[in-house]
């Protein structure tokens, strides 16, 4: 079950109670992004750049949908992601650094929910193109990247499409961004805006 699948069950059916926390230790194990396609994450500073962001989602899986805020901060210290429900309570905290991962989540998500696949997701989208090459070459996916696109391919299929709508003509960080995840079956629009590095 994708780890979009499963939190979007849960937000449309329980509410916020407690925190559960967890942490590990950063590997090099690779995570699973599709059936047949697999990624080892890359340093959390491989970003190469200081980044402040406020994004506005919305997920779909199916019929059901929600709508989450998240808060997303870069240095090249840490990479610190924050989700907001819709009333603003804290859904889950993602610190990742060059050596380790720590999360804070809400006990009523899934427990098989993997930080590192959530993160897996955003460097697809918005780590340097050379990156995520790298990081998909060793179980055979590709990236194929356009002026406002980007498509991951594995096995000859697509399993991953992103069109983005960036404010500014360049930068993801401001404006829109339509992601597809064929394989897992789940989508996400996202409302981008960088408030500073």
């Amino acid at each position: 079950m994708s780890v979009l699948r499963a939190i979007g069950s849960a937000l449309l059916t329980l509410a916020l109670t407690a925190c559960a926390r967890g942490s590990v230790e950063k590997t090099a194990a690779p995570v699973q992004i599709a059936p047949d396609l697999a990624m080892t994450l890359p340093r959390s500073d491989d970003l190469g750049r200081a980044v402040e962001a406020n994004q506005l989602l919305t997920a779909r899986y199916g019929e059901q949908s929600f709508v989450f805020e998240a808060r997303l901060s870069a240095t090249p210290d840490r990479f610190l992601m924050v989700g907001l429900d819709p009333m603003g309570r804290e859904l889950l905290r993602i610190t990742w650094t060059p050596s380790r991962l720590d999360y804070t989540a809400a006990p009523w998500l899934p427990a098989g929910l993997r930080p590192e696949n959530m993160l897996a997701d955003i460097v697809l989208l918005y780590w340097p193109e050379d990156t995520v090459r790298r990081t998909l070459a060793p179980s055979g996916g590709t990236l194929v990247s356009g002026p406002h696109s980007r498509v991951v391919m594995a096995g000859g299929k697509e399993v991953m499409h992103a069109d983005y709508q960036p404010a500014d003509g360049r930068s993801p960080w401001t404006g829109r961004l339509h992601y597809r995840n064929l394989a897992w079956g789940y989508e996400l629009d996202i409302q981008s805006s960088e408030i500073g590095p």
